[in-house]
């Protein structure tokens, strides 16, 4: 079974760092683009980073400076550093991400389950 499943979350202090990590399980040969949302209560989805299959990355203005998206290609893994993190960015973090797998000449997308981060002031 393909799936993306999330780790990191937690409670943490503003001004703390978290990494958020993102890996594909199954039969993967390969993950293309990848991303990273948040939720937060009462809130709509909101795109936070995205890296492209070329590697380029892209940041929402409330992050940049701050987050950094990453992927490691031969664990299959995406990645959210998140440094200096403020009350505001306590949400639901969800990453999702186009993969290439076993038998498939196309890539599928796919959404993790989310993981709750919690900033404390």
């Amino acid at each position: 079974q393909v799936q993306l499943v999330e780790s990191g979350g937690g409670l943490v202090q503003a001004g703390g760092s978290l990494r958020l990590s993102c890996a594909a399980s199954g039969s993967i040969v390969s993950i293309g683009a990848g991303h990273w949302y948040r939720q937060a209560p009462g809130k709509q989805r909101e795109l936070v980073a995205t890296m492209t299959s070329a590697g380029n990355t892209n940041y929402a203005d409330s992050v940049k400076g701050r987050f950094t998206i990453s992927r490691d290609n031969v664990k299959k893994t995406v990645y959210l550093q998140m440094n200096s993190l403020k009350p505001g960015d306590t949400a639901i973090y969800y990453c999702n991400a186009n993969l290439r797998t076993s038998g498939r000449s196309y890539d599928t997308n796919y959404w993790g389950q989310g993981t709750q981060v919690t900033v404390s002031s």
